[in-house]
């Protein structure tokens, strides 16, 4: 990470100023390349108020980090946020529409590997493959011989909810394994041959499989609770490949603890990175660190999109992946 001096060094200050908001975990392997592109203000690395903040126009948000009205309060002339999340509930949306600010996200970098990853961990619940891998590091197969039976993939009544970048793709590569496809959505989606549901009831009972891949806001906040477990039923299977707080996690730990569900894969949780302890014992959930959207060929791709909008907005041209206000 560059020092302070090094940021306001004399040959830095004809460079183009960028802001760097990002947690303080949050470390970014493009910061090298962006200094030699930008001046670049990260207000971790030197004291607030910085002199330059009245002059930063545009803003680098390195993954979910918040941007709050208070955070806006301390650039008045802010006038672009390029984002490097799929999500945007870290936004406060409504403050940047009111300030005239775009915002853009990863758009549908990440999607394909999500995809991937949400298919990898229902075939992993359905089939068993890590339970079966611990069953053979324990020694138990010569002990306790044959490992229980587990379940077909193909067949099964998938219900996605959240028929976007992500869903599309996993519906696409769920289709060539047999499956049959559903979706809920915010809105029926025109040109799509697979039956909607208006609600997640209305999907869940109807389905084997619940695959979420929509967005967090107000709407979809523990869209899948005691109403759509229920209705899912006791061989029903929740994969979450999207926002923890998707699913009410208490009433999900208590219906696999009381073998009221088939089983759950999940890669992200309400209160990561801690994880109910009372999943780690059961053979058929399978846990993930929020890491679906981690590998090198999307990072790869992320940083030619957030590369193009920061000269695109420097250069008076559109944006991609930008958020549509409402």
């Amino acid at each position: 990470m560059a020092s302070s001096d090094q940021i306001q060094s004399p040959e830095t200050t004809n460079l183009r100023l960028l802001l760097l908001h990002r947690y303080p975990k949050f470390k970014t392997m493009f910061l090298s390349k962006l200094q030699t592109r930008y001046q670049i203000l990260d207000p971790l690395t030197e004291p607030e108020p910085s002199p330059l903040s009245g002059s930063v126009r545009v803003m680098l948000c390195v993954g979910p980090t918040p941007v709050t009205s208070e955070t806006l309060n301390k650039y008045p002339n802010l006038e672009c946020i390029v984002g490097t999340s799929a999500g945007f509930e870290h936004f406060d949306l409504n403050e940047c529409r009111r300030r005239g600010i775009i915002v853009t996200t990863a758009g549908d970098s990440f999607s394909d590997d999500v995809a991937d990853f949400a298919v990898g961990l229902l075939i992993d619940v359905l089939r068993r493959v890590s339970a079966a891998d611990r069953f053979v590091r324990a020694g138990c197969w010569p002990v306790k011989g044959e490992f229980p039976l587990a379940f077909k993939v193909g067949g099964k009544r998938v219900g996605i909810v959240g028929l976007g970048n992500i869903g599309s793709r996993v519906a696409k590569r769920l289709e060539a394994f047999g499956c049959t496809i559903a979706y809920t959505s915010k809105r029926k989606k025109p040109n799509v041959s697979f039956p909607f549901h208006s609600n997640i009831h209305d999907l869940a009972i109807n389905s084997d499989v619940l695959i979420l891949c929509c967005s967090l806001t107000k709407e979809t906040h523990h869209i899948v609770g005691k109403e759509a477990l229920t209705a899912l039923g006791k061989e029903g299977i929740v994969i979450n490949v999207g926002r923890g707080a998707l699913v009410d996690e208490k009433e999900l730990v208590q219906f696999l603890k009381r073998g009221e569900i088939g089983g759950a894969g999940l890669d992200v949780y309400e209160n990561e990175p801690n994880v109910p302890k009372e999943l780690f014992g059961l053979d058929n959930v399978v846990l993930s660190p929020h890491m679906a959207v981690f590998t090198p060929e999307s990072f790869q791709v992320l940083e030619e999109l957030f590369s193009y909008n920061l000269e695109a907005f420097f250069s008076n041209k559109p944006l991609r992946a930008q958020i549509e206000f409402e």
